[in-house]
């Protein structure tokens, strides 16, 4: 491991992974929606740098496995390597190694799946369904190596959830409270990521003159 997962109160985790310097363009755009800024970095430390009292017991490394997993799994290079360092500094070089084979494994397009019979039936696509590989498995263990398998379900087969696979979370040992927070942060994952790719294709296609007047990558992707 390198040195300690401890991510700062103040430093805003979007701007460092947007490349956003403090007195930009882009930062006076941020700031002019202050609470949805402030909302996204509290939603970010309450789930990846939980301080005591705790509602769930989800331990931090597995809450890095999973989001180290689903960055590379949306391949938004910054976030990726974000998460990836940030597992590497709280969990064990076998752990990393595992998600890393299961990244490979689970990479796919998406979104695949079926709605139900009617108008948007013409949408539905099959796609691969993602299980973790025994090898990493005996690494990951079966509370983890479930709650990979609901990651992926969420990101690439959200039109295929049934209650069958909230029973396999709990067969596999999550508590209900854990559930709630696994799925919180994949959907604020894949929020993240949205607003990341946004901020930095403006940086590198600025319009100064409209910029104010638009809303923010966060507005826009949630």
């Amino acid at each position: 491991m390198t040195s300690a997962w401890n991510p700062s109160e103040t430093d805003d985790v979007i701007d460092q992974l947007a490349g956003i310097q403090p007195g930009s363009h882009l930062d006076a755009v941020r700031r002019h929606r202050l609470q949805a800024r402030e909302q996204a970095q509290q939603s970010f430390l309450a789930l990846l740098a939980p301080r005591a009292p705790l509602s769930s017991q989800w331990p931090l490394n597995e809450r890095l496995a999973v989001a180290a997993f689903v960055a590379a799994l949306h391949q938004q290079p910054q976030v990726q390597r974000f998460y990836r360092d940030a597992l590497a500094a709280q969990a064990s070089l076998a752990l990393g190694k595992a998600i890393d084979a299961e990244v490979a494994l689970g990479l796919a397009r998406g979104p695949y799946g079926q709605y139900p019979q009617g108008p948007l039936s013409a949408e539905d696509q099959a796609g691969p369904v993602y299980a973790v590989a025994a090898q990493s498995r005996a690494v990951l263990g079966e509370r983890l190596s479930a709650g990979l398998a609901h990651a992926h379900l969420l990101a690439f087969h959200p039109r295929d959830a049934q209650p069958a696979h909230l029973q396999a979370l709990l067969d596999a040992g999550w508590g209900e409270t854990d559930i709630v927070v696994l799925s919180q942060l994949v959907s604020f994952l894949a929020f993240q990521i949205r607003v990341v790719a946004g901020l930095r294709l403006l940086q590198a296609h600025p319009t100064p003159s409209t910029a104010a007047q638009q809303p923010t990558a966060e507005e826009s992707a949630a």
